[in-house]
């Protein structure tokens, strides 16, 4: 599914660009895709448009700590918390957005998630809402995966 999200991004460079899903369907299994994989992609898609579009809860407009409960911690893992608090702290996500992501990590069937397929759901909900992330971001998500080496900073 992860492959056809990259593939999307790289694509169509807005989410308006997107054909709707039948066509979409017919495109992606010309391309080579999995039919199962499509079907799980659309869906997965078609939810966080959805929720990306849905307007702002005043829930998630608090300015307070998120606190994970262990079945969100045990489902996402200690590394995607991490980065996820990361991108709250740099303003990067909003709470709104963080919740979206959280929510979107959790929808899949696997526990925990990986760091990199983190970094592809934040991509694709920030391209869901048309907004580019800045060259630092995008370093940030598409550098390097390997959670064992530290960042450098020279």
């Amino acid at each position: 599914m992860f492959d056809i999200l990259v593939y999307l991004y790289e694509t169509y460079y807005r989410p308006d660009a997107c054909p709707e899903p039948a066509a979409l369907a017919r495109k992606l299994s010309a391309v080579g895709f999995d039919e199962i994989e499509i079907s799980e992609a659309i869906v997965w898609l078609n939810d966080l448009t959805e929720m990306a579009g849905a307007e702002p809860n005043a829930a998630f407009s608090s300015s307070g700590t998120r606190f994970y409960v262990a079945q969100e911690f045990d489902a996402l893992g200690s590394a995607a918390i991490g980065f996820i608090q990361f991108l709250d702290s740099a303003g990067v996500l909003s709470a709104v957005q963080r919740e979206i992501v959280v929510e979107r990590a959790l929808a899949l069937d696997e526990s925990p998630v990986g760091l990199g397929k983190l970094k592809i759901i934040v991509l694709m909900l920030l391209w869901s809402q048309g907004k580019e992330p800045d060259a630092l971001m995008f370093d940030g998500l598409f550098g390097s995966d390997d959670e064992r080496a530290p960042a450098l900073l020279h």
